[in-house]
């Protein structure tokens, strides 16, 4: 097959590739057929499926796109909504990944999630296919999942375990778990192995959670885990262990599921199981709310503070993350229907068996939100797929030692956050379609309930603008 037969059919494959769409051995038969016909066939090719979805290529972003985004971005009102064009604008999502996904650090998973050396798993940063192992020594690495042969992805599944070493299904390069290029098949010894050894990607560990920063330059990471390690140590939730992971793929723009996440002004009317345990007022934060209620908060606090749990509310000077302690709704100390314990017999690290300790809250922008309770524990991880699509993985965390059917049943642990994420997605979805709209406008939030979405949103513009450059 000449390069002039050739080109157009590999033209048609990148593009194939490029857009998701499945590769039959057919249809690279009949083009072959098409333009060689004197040629010997090929021998059959097994159909080609790539089941997880295509990350997008990096959009180049010119100086007006820049000074678009920067512009509509700063016209946005106090205790405002965000211009449409930030929830589905191509420009602005590349912006978004560009000034935040790629320079802040990113939850990817847990420590309990890598038991032993060789356990892996994957995720799609935007461009960025990233791998998560524990190598020979114990130690928790991250790497860019692309082999430094051809750039075939190491690991095509979500999660797995290398008995010794990766090998890329491609050309059987092989690397030790850490990262070091063992194995080149036919190359000669001339070859410089240290040169090719995959790319780290920085990581740090704290309170049981693993965050990774694509950044040439990561932002430091020991305030973060100083506040973590305060109010996670109690849970040890490095012994812990995933006793569920839901992964659902929401039709809305990230900043959507985050807005509708940061707020339960919407709750009363659309949580019916969450509402049993999870408190709608205002008064749960201990400021706002009756002075008998602001009371009943303190004294919450300091008798959680007396057991050894750290309480009260601690936040980065940019808002960027947030800790707190609460109060369940009517004495309830689970996520449950009837608000007792999912996990009967068992806590989570040193929490007490009986005594109400509430919810601890934590959020870090722009990847996560997460709830702790006595007896079990759930992460959600947000990861942005398209200007209007956002994969949102939630897991449920039981201690180590718990057993499925003896300790806790899988239908009441999971049960009020699998209606509760499908009732977010149900309105993050339907507001998408508003906010795409050439008829909206944004309206004003109210700062009673509101508040914690106008501060995400100033936290939004406020980084984004600064860090686009």
């Amino acid at each position: 097959m000449t390069f002039a037969i050739a080109y157009p059919f590999f033209k048609n494959l990148s593009r194939t590739f490029l857009y998701g769409r499945r590769i039959h051995a057919s249809a690279f038969q009949a083009q072959a057929s098409a333009g060689a016909a004197a040629a010997v066939a090929a021998a059959p090719l097994p159909n080609i499926e790539i089941e997880r979805p295509k990350a997008p290529s990096m959009q180049p972003i010119s100086i007006d796109d820049k000074i678009r985004f920067v512009d509509t971005i700063s016209s946005r009102r106090t205790n405002f909504g965000l211009p449409g064009a930030s929830y589905h604008d191509p420009v602005f999502h590349e912006c978004d990944m560009r000034s935040l996904w790629y320079k802040e650090w990113i939850f990817v998973g847990h420590d309990c999630e890598l038991k032993k050396p060789g356990d892996w798993f994957t995720l799609q940063l935007g461009v960025y296919p990233i791998l998560v192992t524990m190598g020979k020594d114990r130690v928790i690495r991250a790497f860019h999942n692309v082999c430094r042969h051809r750039g075939y992805p190491l690991c095509i599944d979500s999660s797995g375990s290398a008995k010794r070493r990766f090998k890329c299904q491609y050309h059987q390069w092989t690397y030790d778990l850490d990262g070091k290029l063992a194995f080149a098949r036919d190359f000669d010894s001339e070859l410089d192995k240290d040169a090719f050894s995959l790319k780290p990607i920085a990581l740090e560990s704290t309170g049981g959670y693993l965050f990774v920063s694509v950044s040439e330059n990561p932002k430091p990471f020991q305030p973060l885990r100083d506040i973590c390690e305060s109010y996670l140590t109690p849970f040890d939730l490095k012994n812990a262990k995933v006793a569920h992971t839901s992964k659902i793929i929401e039709k809305g723009n990230w900043k959507m599921v985050w807005e509708n996440n940061r707020e339960c002004y919407h709750c009363k009317g659309s949580h019916p199981e969450l509402t049993v345990s999870f408190p709608d007022g205002v008064w749960w934060n201990g400021m706002g709310g009756t002075e008998e209620q602001k009371k009943m908060v303190k004294e919450f606090n300091d008798k959680c503070e007396e057991l050894g749990l750290r309480s009260g509310f601690d936040a980065s000077e940019d808002a960027s993350y947030r800790l707190q302690r609460i109060p369940l709704e009517n004495g309830a100390r689970s996520f449950t229907m009837d608000g007792e314990p999912a996990v009967k017999t068992k806590r989570l690290g040193i929490l007490p068996l009986d005594e109400p300790v509430g919810d601890v809250l934590f959020y870090h922008y722009p990847s996560t939100w997460n709830h702790f309770l006595a007896d079990h524990a759930l992460s959600f991880r947000l990861l942005p797929i398209s200007p209007t699509e956002t994969e949102v993985t939630t897991k449920w965390l039981v201690p180590g030692d718990a057993v499925e059917g003896v300790d806790y049943d899988l239908e009441t642990l999971t049960k009020v956050w699998i209606e509760t994420n499908m009732q977010d997605q149900k309105l993050v979805e339907a507001n998408q379609i508003g906010v795409s709209s050439p008829a909206y406008e944004p309206g004003p939030y109210n700062m009673s309930h509101e508040s914690g979405v106008s501060q995400f949103v100033d936290w939004y513009c406020n980084t984004s603008v600064q860090q686009l450059n």
